[in-house]
């Protein structure tokens, strides 16, 4: 058959599903209306169909059952017109683009079966055949992994075998194909051509149609408690992490939902702009949230936290001011493995000796004395583990402040607050004394001054006690606080911990610097979670045994303590870590650095890693350029993508810099890029930026901070670390001058804001160029020297 014929007699099928999807959205709507109908009347007419008889016993039951009748076919009409509005939504993506691709595939001993994959399935009008397979289904599986030939995939329990004839891929919208073609390989490069060139947009898209064999694993993943993805920058890992979490929510239906799903995201912009990858797959959105709102969740309210970026623009903007080695030893220090260990022994030890408590006090004066609570406490038996033994200890401190509250009715202070009593609270008193003689309203009046005193003193005191009750039962005696601080306090202590006794080498400074800081109310961020592990492991774990996937995008950024932080706090979850060491900007070690530790979580046999290493995001010339910057990045496969190599322009003054980058992007702007951004070092130099070129540009720059809630299309102005995960059309270097980015350290922030640009990159120097892009082989980059303004314009966007 020839390729005209193939065209038609494909566009004809496509013609009758788009068919069979129109009616039924048409006979869906129609029900949907009549459902609608009742609903609204049921809601309205609810109270007149339920009879309402409270006088007698049997008539109350009555009324019960007819109203949980009535509000049970209220349910049924409410949760029918909610999954047919669903239905109709599902069917309306099917009918813009019913599917993307065709497998032939001949099980063994049968005829050629044709099987087409879209984003969900469709039944013919019987249920009886698919007209369209669900991406997710196991059949599909084939689409990914297999070339024409001998092929099989895995069914329930079973291998189904057979011969895989035909692979054929299609681009169709609004009902036409646009192409379609046959491959031998997984996915066209066709297909991914025609995806990757286009604009970059508000929100992450599906990648269903192109996913690659080595994200397909990635998807399809059932065996691993920990699944690790190291993957190149653009090498598609959150995309297929999306992916993963909508073919889990399928292949589990009725047993996990998405609520029981968690991502743990880089900030609340990075959120925004995945927020439409599961329902535009038909899909509830997981729960997603950055781990320092989960410290703030569990310690905002003791302390003031910094959070990360706090933490990065100290590091990238303070290596001048004094102490700034030890804080960067301590960062190293307390985001260890070693560290973790350390407070683990220290809790060990805390059974026999060292606890610290606070005085259990009442109106100014201690009712029991922290010498006494930490007598008590180690007078329990030693085999008692720590947390049952605070369980009994709070058990006892809560029977003292009952027997110290009864030593205080007769106080003066009571008396004092009972005439201050108004008259609802008069009125409560006096009906607990009713309660308290059995109704009598006339006892003797002795005995009625006696109760009615007695009952307003109990309840002056119980009022004043409340609070210290509810302190006392939140284990708040325990002083974890000095206890923390402990450990920094006390060098020999910290020395006798650690095993072979070794400690940074800045240790009394940094020591000086954590317990000045937290007497300020103030926890630095790489105290936040060894300071929540030490509180949980005295006072219980607070596991959440309801989340059954975690998911840890940027895991890169992450510190061996905080991953096993999660693993101890999700136990019943399997987690999913994607990063790029290349990609690691923070301070302390990377969670990738090593894989020792992130094998240590769930066990070498129970964990797998894939490494992807094909860039798609960036053109050819870019990913050449960048991967040059790091280490290993010769590995990185650039996808066979072109464009105009990255562009580099040196200037002298900041004026002249601000004039040559405002007339490269207004040039872009008339040329239609909906997406760009300039990219600074830190938060400081985006304001700054942003404050002198507001007004140069027709299109006014966006400023990103890291509260920003939503990605939007536009020119922004950004900071290194937020632009993390986040692509755009062109990328714009502020300033990438040898000043700027000149350390070791800097060397990956550099990389990873070159490497988010999609057709466009360049990079301006106020000065010598930093040598991460200096280094690189002169026919990787253009360069172009500005003396002054208006002498040269800069190659950007050239045709």
């Amino acid at each position: 058959m020839s390729k005209e014929q193939d065209w038609a007699e494909e566009q004809l099928r496509v013609d009758e599903i788009t068919s069979v999807i129109g009616e039924r959205i048409g006979k869906i709507e129609h029900e949907v209306g009549f459902v609608r109908k009742d609903v609204v009347e049921m809601r309205r007419e609810f109270w007149d169909e339920v009879t309402m008889n409270f006088m007698e016993e049997v008539d109350l039951g009555e009324t019960s059952i007819s109203m949980r009748q009535q509000s049970e076919v209220l349910f049924e009409r409410e949760h029918r017109h909610k999954n047919s509005a669903e239905e109709i939504k599902r069917l309306r993506k099917l009918l813009q683009s019913p599917y993307f691709g065709r497998i032939d595939f001949a099980e063994y001993g049968n005829e050629p079966e044709r099987i087409y994959l879209g984003i969900a399935s469709l039944l013919d009008k019987d249920d009886n055949e698919f007209l369209i397979y669900d991406w997710r289904a196991p059949i599909s599986n084939l689409y990914y992994d297999s070339t024409p030939g001998p092929a099989s995939y895995r069914s329930l329990n079973s291998e189904i075998e057979g011969e895989l004839t035909l692979k054929r891929q299609f681009g169709i919208r609004d009902g036409k194909i646009r192409f379609m073609f046959d491959t031998g390989i997984t996915i066209g490069d066709e297909l991914l051509q025609a995806v990757l060139s286009r604009s970059s947009d508000a929100q992450m898209k599906s990648i269903v149609a192109t996913i690659q064999k080595e994200q397909n694993r990635i998807i399809r993943d059932d065996r691993s408690q920990l699944l690790i993805v190291q993957g190149a920058a653009g090498s598609g890992k959150t995309s297929a992490a999306l992916q993963r979490v909508a073919y889990l929510l399928y292949k589990y239906r009725g047993q996990i939902s998405a609520d029981q799903v968690v991502l743990f995201s880089p900030n609340p912009m990075f959120n925004s702009y995945v927020s439409t990858v599961l329902p535009e797959l038909g899909e509830e959105n997981m729960v997603q949230a950055t781990f320092q709102e989960y410290l703030e969740r569990r310690l905002g309210h003791e302390f003031k936290l910094e959070d990360p970026f706090e933490q990065l623009e100290y590091v990238l903007s303070s290596a001048s001011e004094p102490g700034y080695d030890a804080r960067m030893e301590g960062i190293q220090f307390k985001s260890s493995d070693q560290f973790m260990q350390l407070i683990t022994s220290y809790k060990e030890m805390l059974l026999q000796e060292g606890m610290i408590f606070k005085s259990i006090p009442f109106r100014g004066k201690a009712v029991i004395a922290a010498s006494q609570l930490k007598q008590k406490f180690y007078s329990y038996d030693a085999s008692i583990k720590l947390a049952n033994r605070l369980a009994l200890l709070r058990d006892w401190v809560l029977k003292a402040v009952a027997r110290h509250g009864k030593e205080q009715y007769g106080e003066l202070w009571v008396e004092e607050q009972i005439e201050l009593l108004d008259q609802e609270q008069y009125q409560q008193a006096y009906e607990r004394y009713l309660a308290m003689t059995g109704g009598d309203e006339d006892p003797s009046a002795s005995e009625q001054a006696l109760s009615e005193r007695d009952i307003m003193a109990r309840m002056v005191v119980s009022s004043k006690l409340k609070p210290l009750r509810k302190w006392v039962k939140a284990l708040r005696f325990v002083d974890t606080t000095s206890l923390y601080c402990e450990l920094f306090r006390n060098e020999s202590l910290a020395r006798r911990l650690t095993g072979d006794g070794t400690l940074p080498s800045y240790w009394h400074q940094l020591s000086n610097q954590t317990i000045d800081r937290i007497k300020e109310g103030e926890l630095a961020y790489e105290d936040s979670t060894p300071y929540l592990y030490l509180r949980e492991l005295m006072l219980g774990f607070h596991s959440n045994n309801g989340i059954r996937y975690v998911f840890v995008d940027e895991a890169q950024d992450y510190s061996p303590f905080q991953l096993a932080f999660l693993r101890r706090l999700f136990p019943r979850a399997k987690m999913t870590a994607l990063g790029d060491f290349n990609q690691a900007i923070y301070a302390h070690s990377s969670a990738l650095q090593d894989a020792g530790p992130l094998y240590a979580l769930y066990g070498p046999e129970q964990t797998e890693l894939i490494s992807l290493t094909r860039s798609y995001r960036s053109t050819q010339e870019i990913v050449t350029f960048t991967r040059g910057m790091v280490p290993g990045g010769e590995h990185i496969v650039p996808f066979n993508r072109s464009g105009e190599k990255p562009a580099v322009t040196v200037v002298k003054e900041r004026s002249v810099l601000h004039e040559v980058l405002a007339a490269d992007v207004q040039k872009l702007i008339d040329q239609g890029y909906e997406s760009i951004a300039i990219i600074c070092k830190t938060a400081k130099e985006s304001e700054a930026a942003h404050k002198l070129l507001t007004g140069m540009l027709t299109a006014a720059p966006r400023l990103i901070k890291k509260t920003t809630p939503n990605f939007e299309k536009g020119v922004h102005i950004i900071p290194a670390y937020l632009a993390k995960g986040v692509e755009f059309d062109a990328v714009f270097i502020y300033n990438g001058s040898k000043k700027q980015y000149s350390r070791e350290s800097e060397r990956k922030l550099f990389y990873t804001a070159c490497t988010r640009a999609m057709h466009l990159l360049h990079i301006y120097a106020l000065g010598e160029l930093t040598p991460f892009a200096a280094s690189q082989p002169d026919d990787t980059y253009t360069y172009v020297r500005v003396e002054a303004k208006d002498a040269v314009t800069s190659p950007v966007g050239q045709d």
